[in-house]
């Protein structure tokens, strides 16, 4: 049935009842549309919605509820006595703002940074990963594995309970029950010893350790740390102006006895125990003891960094550095990210019970705090068991493409490759023997639509002809056609960079 919209004698435009769209909303879209072309004008005066409702022959209250959404948005007004009017001020007016003239040439603005500016500027950007058709970029977990349709239904069930996640956490550790949860399952799974009041949520990793870094380390003070080890922890220390004391590694994991021949004492030691980044090692309980032992009688924190301790394909997980020993001079990192999925953004800090203050207020002044829906759900993915049954199927999804690399490695490369840490964790390392740069090797692979990271870029001092490959994202049978495109690029002659 056709319908007529007249308003002050125009009668353009028509309303159909037998629309999809309700009628009250057609009314309020096509009053919208004249108020903004200009068919009705500010301070116009509106027909009473029992007028209008008799003129279209429709029910008042289908008027009314157009009327008041026009209301509600700011497009009309009421005035006591007179009626309903078009706005003085239409509300696209408040959100617009004329661009301002720009000159030829701006003149580029004096800047005066910070010596954490000066550095930061001087940093080299973090370059994007090129895409590419057999991508072993390490630090990714197998997101196609992850159970997001479960993950959907905590997020509705969530929501729906109340509305508390639209808020601020007013606790500048993080939300309580995550905190309980975290500290439930750190303790069963990683044998860390804390309470949940130890435990600081963070935005990940990075945050963590550049609240660590902030709250210990002035400028020209010592952090000693693995070699080749973490680049994103090199980059923090080095924005906060730390002096870099490389350690070397072996297939024992950090060299303590190296420690002692430092001058001066640093005063942070950054380590990666339970699986050295990149190398893989893993660090033996006598160096574990002889670290806490060190870092007790020189007054030195150390930074624990557990990023994948969860993944161990040949043994039970090593239990933290940090649990090892009553009062440990240790700050235990973690984060979810290596677990689950990158965006969920959540990761933790154990702290010892003096410096818990302390990071609260750093962390509250860093950015309040992390979402608090994402906070909420992962409480429940934790305590309602589902974050253990995930682990427990990727262990079995990635030891089958680290067996896989592993075989298509020596199967292609033969004696020419030497690999280390294949027993845990997201990635390994192939050292290879050949008489080519690692920009070259890295050159040839991307001719072939395969991507590969050269472990130089970790090492504060030269190496060459060792690379880092993730094996999460990639399937068996990519990883061996991945690792055959490359071996035969190796051998060709190919346009070198």
């Amino acid at each position: 049935m056709e319908l007529s919209l007249s308003l002050e004698g125009d009668p353009s435009g028509s309303l159909q009842s037998n629309r999809s769209t309700p009628l009250h909303r057609q009314i309020y879209n096509q009053i919208r549309d004249r108020i903004l072309s200009g068919q009705l004008e500010p301070k116009q005066r509106l027909p009473a919605s029992r007028a209008l409702a008799q003129s279209l022959q429709i029910s008042r209250a289908t008027v009314t509820l157009s009327y008041d959404q026009l209301l509600s948005e700011g497009y009309l007004e009421t005035r006591p006595g007179a009626g309903t009017f078009v706005a003085a001020q239409l509300p696209e007016t408040l959100l617009q703002v004329s661009a301002p003239t720009q000159p030829a040439s701006p003149t580029p603005l004096p800047l005066n940074l910070s010596r954490y500016g000066q550095s930061i500027a001087q940093t080299s950007p973090w370059k994007t990963q090129p895409a590419a058709q057999y991508n072993f970029r390490y630090g990714h977990p197998a997101l196609a594995q992850f159970p997001l349709r479960l993950w959907k239904k905590l997020v509705n069930q969530e929501m729906a309970a109340s509305s508390h996640w639209m808020d601020y956490v007013t606790d500048p550790l993080g939300y309580e029950p995550l905190r309980v949860a975290i500290a439930s399952y750190l303790t069963r799974s990683r044998a860390v010893n804390c309470q949940p009041s130890q435990i600081v949520i963070t935005h990940g990793t990075q945050q963590a350790i550049q609240l660590v870094t902030q709250l210990f380390i002035d400028p020209g003070e010592s952090i000693a740390l693995e070699n080749p080890g973490y680049l994103g922890a090199q980059r923090i220390f080095r924005s906060r102006g730390a002096k870099l004391q490389p350690v070397p590694v072996d297939d024992q994991g950090i060299r303590v006895e190296a420690l002692t021949q430092l001058t001066p004492t640093p005063k942070l030691v950054y380590v990666t125990p339970s699986h050295q980044f990149p190398t893989g090692a893993l660090l033996s309980l006598p160096r574990r003891l002889q670290l806490l032992d060190w870092a007790q009688q020189h007054n030195c924190l150390i930074i624990e960094d557990d990023y994948d301790g969860e993944y161990r394909y040949s043994s039970r997980p090593i239990p933290a550095l940090q649990g090892l020993k009553a009062n440990a001079p240790v700050l235990y990192v973690g984060t979810l990210a290596k677990v689950m999925f990158p965006g969920l953004h959540l990761g933790y800090v154990v702290v010892p019970t003096n410096l818990v203050q302390t990071f609260a207020q750093a962390r509250w002044l860093s950015d309040r705090h992390c979402s608090l829906l994402d906070q909420a759900v992962l409480t429940r993915f934790i305590t309602e068991g589902h974050l253990e049954r995930h682990l427990r199927r990727m262990r079995l999804c990635y030891d089958s493409r680290r067996q896989a690399l592993v075989t298509a490695l020596k199967t292609s490369f033969g004696d020419t490759v030497e690999i280390l840490g294949d027993s845990a964790g997201l990635h390994l390392v192939a050292c290879l023997q050949l008489p080519l740069t690692d920009a070259e090797i890295i050159h040839r692979a991307s001719q072939v639509g395969v991507y590969i990271s050269s472990l130089q870029v970790h090492n504060l001092q030269p190496c060459q002809g060792a690379f880092i490959l993730g094996y999460t994202e990639i399937d068996e049978a990519q990883i061996q056609t991945g690792i055959q495109r490359w071996a035969t690029a190796l051998q060709n002659p190919l346009q070198n960079p």
